[in-house]
């Protein structure tokens, strides 16, 4: 499964790049707007640390402004793929983008059914919003499962990109129900990262191997 990293600050950026383990970054206006500087140099930014998929989102909540706006985002650079809302009209621009070569993620997804529209009109990702589900009392990865045995029905190419992981638990679940995909905010990849079980074992060994004489300790020059 690819890991996203979700945020558009630069620093969580780097530091998880350099790791080696994010493979993109979504964005999306509210995170844009915490970095108050213009989307074209925050992504140009990003750019320089991640060689993958980078999302960025229309504003706009009609076809002709959100395809006037994905169009300035995808001529950013090729690797931007642009963030179309899950509401009637965003199925339209969907489509007359894709059918252009511009990578859509439709995002904000709670439906089965909306994903199955998502993939019928080309988009790239679709986005399921799983931790504000759950917080209505409804399942998430239950969502997930259902999108996977659909588009595996009808052999969609459409990228399951499971969205809204409020914590490290969800990641676990999305990927054991089988999504493309997890986009991850720096807080919860923090808690993938850190393992506190890790720290007191890795504290004991070197515990006990410094009560070695320093003629039994390793030598690595």
């Amino acid at each position: 499964m690819k890991i996203f990293l979700d945020t558009a600050n630069i620093d969580e950026i780097k530091k998880y790049s350099q790791m080696g383990i994010i493979d993109g970054v979504t964005t999306n206006p509210a995170l844009m707007a915490k970095e108050g500087r213009k989307v074209e140099d925050v992504i140009n930014d990003i750019l320089d640390y991640v060689d993958g998929p980078i999302s960025a989102e229309v504003i706009s909540t009609d076809v002709e402004g959100m395809i006037r706006e994905a169009t300035i985002l995808a001529d950013i650079h090729e690797n931007i793929v642009v963030k179309i809302p899950a509401i009637p009209a965003g199925y339209q621009a969907t489509k007359y983008l894709s059918e252009r070569g511009i990578n859509v993620n439709f995002t904000m997804v709670y439906t089965a059914n909306q994903a199955l529209l998502a993939a019928k009109v080309g988009a790239a990702y679709v986005s399921p919003f799983i931790g504000r589900l759950d917080i209505n009392s409804t399942n998430g990865i239950d969502l997930i499962k259902e999108i996977v045995q659909i588009y595996e029905n009808y052999n969609f190419i459409t990228e399951i990109l499971a969205a809204s992981m409020r914590t490290a638990v969800y990641v676990k679940e999305v990927a054991l129900a089988g999504a493309d995909v997890a986009t991850i905010p720096p807080v919860a990849l923090a808690d993938m990262v850190n393992n506190e079980l890790t720290n007191v074992s890795l504290e004991g060994f070197l515990a006990e191997y410094n009560k070695l004489p320093e003629d039994k300790k390793y030598v690595f020059s």
